[in-house]
């Protein structure tokens, strides 16, 4: 069945929008929702098959997102999950397009990047949803004929039927209206001349019905947005969004700076080594000063998380001392990979880190903690396994001494400079911090110094005299090419 959505007649009371449910779009946007989250869309934005959507003069990050729409079929108030579907009449192809460059404008809302004109094109046909499994659809979008997205609705975060419920517990659905059950992945950004098509089908159903392929074509506007409303404005997390990634959006990722092939180099050479490296490149404040090492024999490696404690002031300890914390918000944003590195000024009279936001931190996939404080429960700390460099144990808690103040800000950590993604390394000598854009570089020449000492080493157990060998000069490094080239 062919239904105009354009014509006034049909136009639906009210489009409802869902953020996330596909376990593909969940795992690529890096968020695991526990209930579904919703906007609202202009009843205006309703186009059909073959229509153009402009994208305003002088934007950029126009994205495409294929859903499954689903209309309901009669005025409904507090509907069951297991109801949800019987209230559903029918669903067509729909494309929810975005101007991410109006992101910044919304807070959340969607409401200026989602409701343009032309943003949300339905058809071409509507299947009946009586004749449907709302388990067995499946959902494809083609970018200029290239196919991009291809999903199926057999484990949806929030099946339909809970979608129905959900809404229906505070709002009236009305008969037409429109529910846009989130993409999957594979959405990323169209551009002017770009053609788009998005079809849902149930291919296991009797004669496979499909909803025919709905087409959008994208065209430059004339106009640009008017300065007296929100202006265009992106940034580098709008962009990632966007396109779906940061290799799409043609961005560097900082946390790519520890591959597999230095973390291995990492792995077999001295920090003490690496500090001389940043030595020649005419750094040498770059190690963490006192803080000791509570498994010997370990090291770390992973990118500075860090938090900032300032002097304990009790009016200030009532006020940011309890609850979720700056240092439990801290440790609660670990990412895997990361290192926890804490300002505590040296102040060793108090614990910084217990044995619970350790956990924590290990659960979560942190590579260690480094705090130029003091750690309590240190005997449980320690036998989590984590690696954990400090200045000492202490039995007080936190409020003895420290204000937990800010995270993923500059910080000051024994002595050094530490700033959000810097690369931490340690081993049984210390800690130092490695700016990301030195690392790759620091870490090749490190190895190759490495095998020089160890070479060097071996030459000196042999009888040899330090003198010309150690740093060698041109006879022994001759020598040592030659060794290397024979290898």
């Amino acid at each position: 069945m062919s239904v105009d959505f354009t014509d006034r007649t049909n136009r639906p009371g009210k489009i409802i929008a869902l953020h996330l449910n596909y376990p593909s779009r969940i795992a690529e946007r890096g968020r695991s929702p526990k209930f579904p989250g919703y906007f609202i869309k202009a009843g205006t934005s309703i186009a059909q098959t073959g229509d153009t959507i402009e994208r305003p003069k002088g934007t950029e990050l126009l994205a495409f997102e294929g859903e499954i729409a689903l209309i309901v079929g009669e005025t409904c108030r507090r509907v069951s999950p297991e109801d949800g579907w019987s209230k559903i009449s029918g669903i067509t192809a729909a494309n929810d397009w975005g101007l991410y460059d109006l992101r910044h404008a919304d807070k959340g809302s969607n409401v200026k990047n989602k409701s343009g004109d032309g943003y949300t094109p339905l058809g071409p046909e509507v299947l009946p949803a009586a004749e449907l499994d709302p388990t067995a659809l499946r959902i494809r979008t083609w970018h200029n004929g290239t196919l991009v997205q291809d999903d199926t609705t057999a484990e949806l975060a929030f099946p339909f039927g809970q979608l129905v419920a959900d809404l229906s517990q505070l709002m009236t659905l009305e008969q037409g209206d429109i529910i846009l059950t989130g993409t999957p992945a594979g959405s990323s950004v169209a551009q002017p001349g770009d053609t788009l098509e998005v079809e849902v089908d149930a291919p296991t159903a009797e004669g496979a019905p499909t909803t025919g392929r709905l087409v959008t074509k994208v065209v430059e506007s004339e106009h640009e947005l008017a300065p007296f409303g929100a202006e265009p404005k992106v940034d580098e997390l709008q962009r990632e969004e966007a396109w779906g990634s940061k290799a799409k959006a043609g961005l560097t990722d900082p946390r790519d700076v520890i591959t597999q092939e230095l973390r291995e180099k990492v792995a077999e050479t001295a920090v003490a080594t690496l500090w001389a490296q940043m030595r020649k490149r005419g750094i040498t404040n770059c190690s963490i000063d006192g803080p000791t090492t509570n498994h010997p024999g370990t090291r770390i490696l992973g990118y500075a998380k860090t938090l900032r404690f300032v002097p304990n002031r009790e009016d200030l300890f009532a006020k940011f001392g309890g609850g979720f914390n700056a240092q439990k918000q801290a440790i609660d944003s670990v990412r895997p990979g990361d290192v926890v590195v804490m300002e505590a000024r040296g102040e060793a009279g108090t614990g910084t880190l217990g044995d619970v936001l350790a956990l924590r931190a290990q659960v979560l996939g942190a590579a260690g903690v480094v705090t130029d404080g003091g750690v309590r429960d240190s005997a449980a700390v320690a036998e989590l396994g984590l690696p954990v460099y400090s200045n000492g144990s202490h039995p007080a808690v936190l409020g003895r001494r420290h204000v937990p103040w800010e995270f993923d800000a500059t910080i000051a950590c024994g002595g050094t400079t530490v700033q959000p993604g810097d690369v931490i390394v340690g081993d049984d000598d210390g800690v130092i911090v490695i700016p990301p854009h030195l690392f790759e570089e620091v870490v090749h020449d490190a190895f190759e110094q490495e095998r020089q000492d160890a070479w060097v080493f071996d030459q000196v157990k042999e009888g040899n005299k330090v003198d010309g060998l150690f740093p060698p000069n041109a006879e022994w490094k001759a020598k040592f090419e030659a060794w290397k080239a024979g290898e």
